[in-house]
């Protein structure tokens, strides 16, 4: 069986040198025209296929993308974030039409997520999901930059200009459930969900909520927000809390809907009707909202446009192109546990 041909069999036929044949076969203008055509056309000739992994380390693109993703407490053994999964189909499609490979990592919080993925020539750009606590996170993004490592967060727009973010617009969601519940005539609404910035995310949606609140001259009440994270066991314990705190309130706004399904439960254990007693509103509309009983009222995060955001900023940031931070819209999907007759 003949020997399979070679960049330097190409260089002795074409009589030029093997780094003008890999400039020609990538079609370098360094390399003029008639050139370039000679060189392709001996290529084929001699049905030469360039080795992509050879040619990805002597270029440094991988043509690859890292998206991380950091585990979450979670009632199954998926360790995901619902909200995450659809994210991660939408990121996955955005890529392939782009002509990218996805590798996907999933971390634990007190790992060294923030690893050389670029210099190991693993990915050409890093994708973050899901990373919690900010103030535990975000030295690790500064290292990212120091490394000049190209890479975008999903989440609030960061303090340092240079971390690239996209993320849904909060603040907005936070008045338009507020605004609902309001029209629905609910004055007393407790907020579910720490407001702190630990978690820009839903301190974002709760200033949202207080800046309705403030529009229609009612006073926010302190004593009704109790902190959550986004699980269905946090949100049944803060509106257990809620409950023991013996203050009056007609509705509740969580700020996620993992964190509305656990205090659905705790309210129908305590014997409090939804919607009538109380009405509830989530954030992100999960596939399991629209199942919960009653169907919950939620916050849509538009995940395909986000996906395709993500991907599309990155590679900008990748060939050194313009790019800056963006807020996507929400929009209000309204089932039965606040404001609907029916399901």
């Amino acid at each position: 069986m003949a020997s399979k041909a070679t960049s330097i069999d190409i260089a002795y036929r074409a009589g030029v040198s093997q780094s003008t044949v890999s400039r020609a076969l990538r079609n370098s203008p360094l390399v003029n025209l008639e050139t370039r055509q000679r060189i392709q056309a001996i290529a084929k000739e001699m049905n030469y296929k360039v080795d992509k992994n050879a040619s990805n380390l002597r270029t440094q693109n991988s043509h690859t993308l890292a998206l991380l993703i950091c585990e979450d407490p979670t009632n199954d053994d998926s360790m995901i974030n619902p909200f995450f999964l659809s994210m991660l189909g939408s990121i996955t499609r955005a890529t392939a039409q782009q002509g990218y490979d996805l590798l996907v990592s999933f971390q634990q919080l007190s790992s060294d997520w923030h690893a050389d993925y670029e210099d190991s020539n693993k990915a050409d750009g890093i994708i973050l999901l899901g990373y919690g606590d900010y103030m535990d996170y975000a030295h690790k993004l500064e290292k990212l930059l120091a490394q000049n490592t190209h890479f975008v967060i999903w989440g609030a727009e960061h303090n340092n200009k240079l971390v690239l973010s996209i993320g849904c617009d909060n603040h907005q969601g936070g008045v338009i459930a507020t605004e609902h519940m309001l029209a629905q005539g609910r004055k007393h609404i407790a907020f579910l969900g720490d407001s702190s910035s630990h978690s820009p995310e839903f301190r974002d949606r709760y200033l949202g909520h207080c800046e309705a609140l403030k529009a229609q001259q009612i006073k926010p009440n302190k004593q009704l927000q109790f902190d959550a994270i986004s699980t269905e066991s946090s949100g049944f314990d803060a509106a257990n809390a809620l409950l023991d705190k013996g203050i009056a309130f007609d509705a509740i706004f969580a700020a996620s809907d993992l964190i509305a399904i656990g205090a659905l439960r705790a309210l129908k254990k305590r014997g409090v009707n939804v919607p009538s007693d109380v009405a509830i509103i989530g954030y992100d509309d999960i596939p399991v909202a629209s199942f919960a009983n009653p169907s919950l009222t939620t916050i849509k995060q538009n995940t395909q446009l986000a996906g395709e955001i993500l991907v599309e900023s990155l590679l900008k940031l990748i060939r050194g192109q313009d790019v800056s931070p963006m807020l996507i819209p929400t929009n209000l999907v309204v089932r039965h546990s606040c404001g609907a007759t029916s399901d």
